[in-house]
């Protein structure tokens, strides 16, 4: 009876753990991977894949609209996708999205590829990192590893390699169709149904069949450090952080303490040379703000009459227009964005430096120095020391001749307290 009862229990449980089994076997992740290829982009699709590898679901489905982005975070992907132990499934979507550049290599590395209707794929040359043209001969180097990488993803996975190789020596570019005939991509699906009805049963060789009867899906959803190192990616934002770092440092060194500012620019300026390691920056262009920034540091200092000022805005002006290289529009500075923050930015510095400089120049107001020139009655008779009253408060006071109760005086100097003095008007002295 006590064997009886121990069957029935373990038979339970096996029950229960496969049907669990079963259920996890037909589940799949959706993963949607838009913009530039930056390293956020890497960190999240890579922990995606690694996520459904341990939780060994039927596949992964990566929605990819991307004009491209920096060969190192296109190689990590590739290299998680190779090494997924679940069938990765690469779907160029919705219509009007593409995969270029970054995009082809990512494409071709999947287990299964797929383009919605009016996509396209291509264009797949290297650009050189930091905006810098590449001399010819490491042009052939750079050309010629990513062509070696892009044919071995493409042979292991069946696809045209001769195709790819054009892709990224001519920047060919093609349509979901022509990519189909030309054995590119596996699948052209109308949306995300269709797309899981076709790779339903299809054998993924080393992973076996795929089956989605029974699915489930979900979606995975990036998490609040993707999504700001994302946002801080974007060209415009990297942009505009590189202009507050840079304002809110200028106002801490013109005016020493106040210590906010300061703190805020350190760290915009942190954040928007990380986001400058994503995109094609132009080092010419750093090199003309960080010089106008001095100008109107200078402007502070020199009495330039203006003429620093000019040439800090002018090269604020031509370092900002030549930032970013001219590549694609998702990897440039709007114009929306361009000109007003170059009118705000140039109008902050130049009143910031206009305002220290008429301080540095202007007469004191306060303290000793503020007194000399100021006028004064004398309420206590001079000779030669007696009592003025200057700035609403009593004085001791000096001078060379004596000066009678009611007679106005200027302040000549002030040593250790003592006001040293004159009359204005000699008619007003005793001796007359």
């Amino acid at each position: 009876m006590k064997y009886k009862f121990f069957i029935i229990i373990l038979s339970a449980l096996l029950l229960f753990f496969s049907a669990n089994a079963f259920s996890g076997e037909n589940e799949i992740y959706i993963i949607k991977a838009s913009g530039a290829v930056s390293p956020a982009t890497a960190d999240f699709l890579k922990q995606g894949i690694k996520k459904a590898s341990d939780n060994n679901v039927s596949c992964i489905i990566i929605e990819l609209d991307t004009p491209g982005g920096l060969a190192e975070s296109m190689r990590d992907i590739v290299m998680a996708i190779l090494a997924s132990r679940v069938p990765v499934v690469v779907y160029v979507s919705p219509g009007g999205a593409r995969a270029a550049s970054a995009g082809v290599m990512i494409t071709m590395a999947a287990d299964i590829a797929a383009m919605a209707p009016g996509t396209n794929i291509g264009a797949a040359h290297p650009v050189g990192a930091g905006g810098k043209k590449i001399d010819k001969t490491m042009s052939e180097k750079v050309v010629n590893d990513m062509v070696a990488q892009a044919r071995s993803v493409a042979n292991k996975r069946g696809r045209n390699a001769e195709w790819v190789e054009k892709a990224i020596r001519e920047s060919v570019s093609v349509t979901e169709t022509v990519a189909l005939k030309q054995n590119i991509i596996d699948i052209v699906a109308t949306d995300m149904d269709d797309l899981i009805k076709q790779i339903n049963g299809r054998k993924i060789k080393d992973k076996g069949i795929i089956n989605l009867d029974n699915l489930k899906r979900t979606i995975l959803e990036e998490n609040i450090r993707t999504k700001i190192l994302k946002i801080i990616s974007d060209p415009n934002i990297a942009y505009i952080l590189m202009m507050l770092g840079m304002a809110g440092i200028y106002f801490e060194l013109s005016h020493p303490g106040a210590i906010f500012p300061g703190v805020i620019g350190a760290i915009a300026i942190v954040l928007a040379f990380f986001s400058f390691q994503t995109l094609p920056v132009n080092y010419a262009g750093i090199l003309l703000i960080l010089l106008a920034m001095i100008f109107f540091i200078m402007e502070m200092k020199i009495t330039s009459y203006g003429l620093l000022s000019i040439a800090g805005v002018t090269s604020l002006f031509l370092g900002s227009l030549m930032l970013f290289e001219n590549t694609s529009p998702e990897l440039r500075i709007s114009w929306q964005v361009f000109l007003p923050t170059i009118v705000i930015v140039s109008g902050f510095f130049v009143t910031l430096a206009s305002l220290v400089f008429k301080a540095q120049v202007s007469k004191p107001k306060t303290g000793a120095n503020g007194l000399v020139g100021e006028i004064g009655v004398v309420k206590e008779d001079i000779m030669p020391e007696g009592k003025v009253f200057v700035h609403g408060e009593l004085w001791n006071a000096t001078s060379k001749n004596r000066i009678s109760k009611g007679t106005k005086v200027r302040v000549i100097k002030v040593v250790n307290l003592m006001l040293d003095v004159e009359p204005i008007s000699i008619g007003r002295q005793d001796n007359q």
